[in-house]
């Protein structure tokens, strides 16, 4: 008698977002915001304070309600382009490493970001780009709705409960517990809310994330 082969079981899938988690954006983020808001003649820091918890639209709705959203959005779509050509900034320790010891087809990008500020981030960064990129202009509905990873794990072919988001956000956080996968966050000092795993960097994830996607044994990161 003769055993069947065992099954492989199914592929797991690490989702990451960007700002925040790989690139270390928080100083250039603060910077345009207040060069937005110095054209506005409004406060940096509260427009900045409101900037972290809404989207850009629902932002200038509540900063600059006498404006036209649409020219604010191009204002800072300006403002933001100038940063990836000039700005100063870097990735988060551990990042290259683990994402160049991901299989290029077992993870993807899931940002509210634009995927040309990422690629442009991604190649002064020397980070390896994945083949999924949802960003802000493939879906209606972005972060804390479910519907980015959800299309992140549709294309790439698994299930969600296959599938482990790194974020550092809460809006990011609820947006993947809502789509049914795992969460854990990174580099913040205390856990978001929801979290299942917490790391304080994301130096400190590398090891369970690729043990996560089947890679315990990588010499690719140290």
């Amino acid at each position: 008698m003769t055993s069947e082969p065992a099954q492989p079981g199914p592929r797991k899938c690490v989702l990451f977002d960007v700002d925040g988690t790989l690139i270390d954006a928080v100083d250039n983020q603060r910077r345009v915001w207040a060069s937005w808001a110095g054209r506005y003649g409004l406060d940096a820091a509260e427009v900045y304070r409101v900037a972290l918890r809404t989207r850009p639209i629902e932002t200038f709705a509540k900063v600059a309600p006498d404006q036209d959203p649409q020219e604010c959005l191009a204002a800072l779509h300006e403002l933001e382009d100038e940063d990836v050509r000039s700005g100063v900034y870097g990735a988060f320790d551990g990042a290259a490493q683990l994402l160049g010891a991901l299989p290029s087809g077992a993870w993807a990008l899931v940002t509210s970001n634009y995927e040309h500020r990422v690629r442009g981030r991604f190649a002064r960064t020397n980070l390896p780009v994945p083949h999924v990129i949802v960003d802000a202009a493939a879906v209606e509905e972005g972060k804390p709705s479910p519907v980015p990873y959800l299309l992140a794990a549709e294309q790439l072919g698994v299930r969600p409960e296959d599938c482990l988001v790194v974020e550092d956000a809460p809006s990011g956080v609820e947006a993947g517990l809502r789509a049914g996968m795992t969460v854990w966050g990174v580099n913040t000092a205390a856990a978001v809310a929801g979290v299942h795993r917490h790391f304080a960097s994301l130096r400190e994830a590398v090891p369970g994330i690729l043990a996560f996607a089947g890679l315990e044994g990588s010499a690719a990161v140290r």
